[in-house]
């Protein structure tokens, strides 16, 4: 059994503040009839709860994708920093999305939320080996030397061994990066090896995911299509 206002909540029907009103407002019925109650426990694989007309399944599997700026660190909660999670519209923060592996503070981009815990942990798994492609600006210059190294697989100052990558120079001060792993600051400490300081890096793709034209500091759900194509990948 549930509180009907915490499955309204994980229905994605809206915040605590946001359910009462609807509940009061006489939106919600539950099996047919009118219910303003929010503390009255329900079923849900039992009964049929509908708002403004449309049935609601309890708690939905979401991906969402973020264009992350700088300034805010991956956590779900933090004591002294703004996180991504302030990022996302109010009405999914109650429906348990968890960062996708993590961005550093510094880092723009493409990152992922899911309330999937299943697909969370193939997508972050090494063992999937899950693309993730990076644009940096950095001090110096790539060279084949380096692209060569990257390729073989770099070891870094303090004994990380890091899988094969990809470097692909696009100018001066310029590369593109393919990593299939997760490290702490790998991009960043990998470059950093090779003699190039990272000043800016981001996150351009994962898996089959582009940013496409999402702005800056703007989240929005995966399509169907999407979700299955990245799910195929891992």
């Amino acid at each position: 059994m549930e509180r009907l206002d915490k499955f309204l909540c994980g229905s994605g029907a809206g915040t605590r503040s946001q359910v009462k009103a609807i509940l009061k407002a006489g939106r919600v019925t539950v099996d047919g009839k009118p219910e303003t109650d929010g503390s009255r426990k329900i079923d849900p694989a039992q009964c049929i709860v509908t708002l403004d007309g449309e049935t609601l399944g309890g708690k939905r599997r979401m991906v969402v994708m973020l264009n992350k700026p700088a300034g805010f660190v991956t956590a779900t909660e933090d004591a002294s920093e703004r996180t991504v999670m302030e990022l996302l519209p109010s009405q999914w923060r109650y429906l348990d999305l968890k960062p996708v592996g993590r961005l550093d503070k510094a880092t723009e981009g493409l990152l992922l939320f899911t309330n999937d815990g299943d697909l969370l942990h193939r997508l972050i798994s090494p063992k999937k080996e899950v693309p993730k492609v990076y644009y940096a600006r950095h001090e110096g210059q790539a060279n084949s030397e380096d692209v060569t190294a990257f390729a073989a697989g770099l070891t870094l100052r303090d004994g990380t061994v890091c899988l094969p990558a990809q470097l692909e120079p696009l100018g001066a001060g310029e590369s593109r990066i393919t990593v299939r792993e997760g490290k702490y600051h790998q991009v960043r400490r990998m470059m950093a090896s090779r003699g190039m300081t990272v000043t800016y890096l981001e996150r351009q793709q994962e898996g089959t995911l582009t940013l496409g034209g999402l702005p800056r500091g703007q989240a929005r759900a995966l399509t169907a299509e999407e979700t299955e194509l990245l799910e195929r990948s891992v």
